[in-house]
């Protein structure tokens, strides 16, 4: 079974910024991490570096949508959600 590696970066020039947010991303979460290889680090420190770059770059979601009001016989109301992480 082949599998498709799709953590790629595709614009080469954006490597660079995306290093420094990973180190970044590191320091505010206590993970001490250096250039190059980082094999020595726990699963679990590697996740959290992994999840607070998720958890800067994941914008806020937001859903809209008309429905029939509950109180009121042949009305609508314009109800939306919006869902978004915490800083």
């Amino acid at each position: 079974m082949s599998s498709k590696n799709s953590n790629q970066i595709n614009v080469p020039e954006a490597r660079s910024a995306m290093d420094q947010f990973k180190m970044e991303a590191a320091s505010e979460v206590g993970v001490n991490l250096k250039q190059g290889y980082n094999g020595d680090l726990t699963s679990r420190e590697a996740g959290s570096v992994g999840g607070q770059m998720v958890k800067k770059m994941k914008p806020i979601r937001s859903a809209s949508f008309v429905r029939a009001d509950r109180t009121e016989l042949s009305h609508e109301r314009r109800v939306t959600y919006r869902v978004g992480l915490g800083a």
